[in-house]
């Protein structure tokens, strides 16, 4: 049977700072230099690279054939409500708004805006990155592509 030795597997404690004379806020600092987030942050990021991946996936089974396509839409629709409950028990949701009359007042960046005229009537083409609530309110604005209603 072969021994481990645990001395050699032990984490480099010498890649994160914990000396609050090395870092101003007096917090640990990570080994790149960066602010290590907090948790709540990490998870927002986690969910909207998620939430990017489920649009790409959902994408990419519009080019299955039925059978295959109905396979993975089981797994599209079970990863996306987990994402959802994971969001939900720390009180954060993500709005899409997609399909829906344009407003300027919207919690939503519109990267397109150029294109278009002040009098035209616009609707959200594409979610590019969605709306993040919370119950206190806005977290972070989403941001969208737009087409003019009717197109």
């Amino acid at each position: 049977m072969a021994t481990t030795n645990f001395n050699t597997i032990r984490p480099k404690m010498d890649s994160i700072s914990a000396d609050s004379s090395d870092h101003h806020s007096g917090g640990c600092m990570m080994a790149d230099g960066a602010e290590p987030k907090n948790v709540e942050a990490v998870l927002l990021d986690l969910a909207l690279e998620g939430w990017r991946f489920q649009k790409l996936f959902a994408r990419a089974m519009t080019k299955l054939d039925a059978g295959e396509a109905l396979r993975f839409a089981n797994q599209h629709r079970y990863f996306v409500r987990r994402i959802g409950e994971s969001l939900q028990s720390v009180g954060i949701r993500l709005e899409n708004v997609e399909g829906e009359p344009y407003d300027a007042g919207s919690a939503v960046t519109a990267i397109n805006i150029a294109d278009f005229e002040p009098d035209d009537e616009l609707v959200v083409d594409q979610m590019i990155e969605p709306i993040v609530m919370n119950a206190a309110g806005l977290l972070r604005p989403g941001t969208v592509t737009l087409r003019k209603a009717g197109q």
